[in-house]
């Protein structure tokens, strides 16, 4: 490949000048009432958002905050999917509610394309990347991901107690996004420090601490870049860099958020779904031994582990000022979409407060709703299956060592951060599989 010319001389990362403060006001503490001074910061809310979820259902279904300079919390499904599918009063230039906004000029592409993208950059963009979250594109990951889980678990030898989400349900979506991208093995160590950096909860409250790190990571994926560009392979950076959209080439400004929309999207969100699904079958061994003794269950049952355990939870900006669904709304108002409320929604699901592993009829919410759905939700199937493929066969004894050890974190991805197991029994791997 001859040279790129879009890589031929210096970028500035532009993370260090696109965010400001916009009507942003630091406001700290516990939460004095969940309807008035709301804050998915509180640590109750990580612990266990579900009761606050329903009791502002029935009370204040759609909470307010003078937090964050402002935000707006809807509880019940219909309202949530009504600010998700609407497009004319809600932008999706930023997903994160924090302390500062990103200028408005910013939209209609946002901070990581295409999902802080607005009509009608965000057709094209989001079709880009479709061609590579194709189910059949995702089943050629498939081998190397079962794989790789099975050398995790190989790894546990003389262990009795494993924390799952460290050594298990983190690494699985850091390894398969890698191998997406095609990051060298070298480079994997530095790769995964990285996405640890840029996904640490406090780095979020700080702007310059956020910059910082997200500075560093584009330096890292700008070289990987122009290692490509030297070196074409086949793997998603080669694609985006002959792809065009509206007849160019894509800059790699437009590659980079890309592929930081990946590792927020298709990391933190996997880990936690992977993480919580474990938690729940390490404390409810009835239904962990039905699905060790009925493996053909499973896919049924991951939907209602996504849809119980929904890890993520999105944002809005509100576009002008409005009265909706009674509410007086400003413009810049933030509104927290939080998909975990949704999928509780007793209006919503039958028995929504419990976990149905053989649930029929499930129209969750866990993937998002209307333009935003998410398109790699064939490639977090497959992992979020494989994962727990693995773990059932390998290891089918396994229970919590002691609850109370087990934390959950994540403000935009929900899960346990701290997950210790005891094992039982391991199977141990041969040429023709678990035995």
């Amino acid at each position: 490949m001859a040279a790129d010319d879009r890589f031929n001389k210096d970028f500035r990362d532009p993370n260090r000048d696109q965010y400001h403060s916009v009507r942003s006001e630091t406001i700290s503490g516990p939460v004095t009432d969940w309807a008035t001074d709301f804050s998915h910061l509180d640590p109750r809310w990580t612990a266990d958002p579900f009761p606050i979820m329903d009791d502002l259902r029935q009370r204040c279904p759609i909470a307010h905050t003078e937090r964050f300079g402002g935000a707006w919390v809807p509880t019940r499904y219909e309202d949530i999917a009504a600010v998700a599918y609407d497009t004319e009063n809600f932008s999706s230039r930023s997903v994160n509610v924090g302390n500062f906004r990103p200028p408005r000029d910013l939209a209609p592409i946002g901070e990581a394309p295409p999902i802080t993208s607005d009509p009608p950059f965000h057709h094209g963009a989001r079709k880009l990347l479709l061609p590579a979250f194709t189910k059949t594109a995702v089943a050629r990951l498939e081998p190397t991901t079962r794989a790789y889980c099975h050398s995790l678990i190989d790894g546990f030898e003389g262990r009795d107690v494993v924390d799952a989400a460290e050594a298990y349900a983190q690494k699985v979506p850091e390894q398969v996004i890698g191998d997406l991208l095609g990051i060298p093995q070298g480079d994997r160590k530095l790769f995964r420090d990285l996405i640890a950096n840029i996904n640490r909860e406090d780095a979020l409250d700080s702007r310059d601490e956020h910059v910082e790190q997200l500075s560093k990571m584009f330096v890292f994926l700008l070289a990987e870049i122009k290692e490509h560009v030297r070196n074409p392979r086949e793997d998603l950076i080669s694609y985006l860099l002959e792809v065009e959209l509206r007849g160019r080439k894509l800059d790699p400004n437009h590659i980079i958020s890309m592929m930081l929309l990946l590792f927020a999207a298709g990391i933190g969100t996997t880990t936690k779904a992977i993480g919580s699904s474990l938690w729940h079958l390490a404390g409810n061994p009835r239904d962990r031994e039905r699905l060790v003794a009925e493996p053909e269950l499973l896919p049924t049952a991951l939907e209602e582990f996504l849809r119980a355990f929904t890890p993520v939870t999105m944002a809005r900006l509100v576009k002008d000022d409005m009265h909706w669904r009674g509410v007086d709304m400003k413009a810049d108002d933030w509104i927290l979409l939080s998909f975990p409320a949704a999928n509780r929604d007793p209006a919503q699901f039958e028995r929504a407060d419990e976990v149905v592993i053989d649930r029929e009829a499930n129209r969750h919410a866990a993937f998002g709703l209307g333009i935003h759905r998410c398109l790699g939700s064939h490639l977090a199937r497959m992992e979020l299956r494989v994962a727990l493929e693995v773990w059932l066969e390998r290891i089918p004894e396994f229970d919590l060592q002691d609850p109370s050890t087990v934390v959950w974190g994540g403000r935009l991805a929900r899960g346990p951060v701290c997950l210790p197991l005891s094992v039982g029994r391991r199977t141990p791997l041969t040429p023709d599989g678990p035995r």
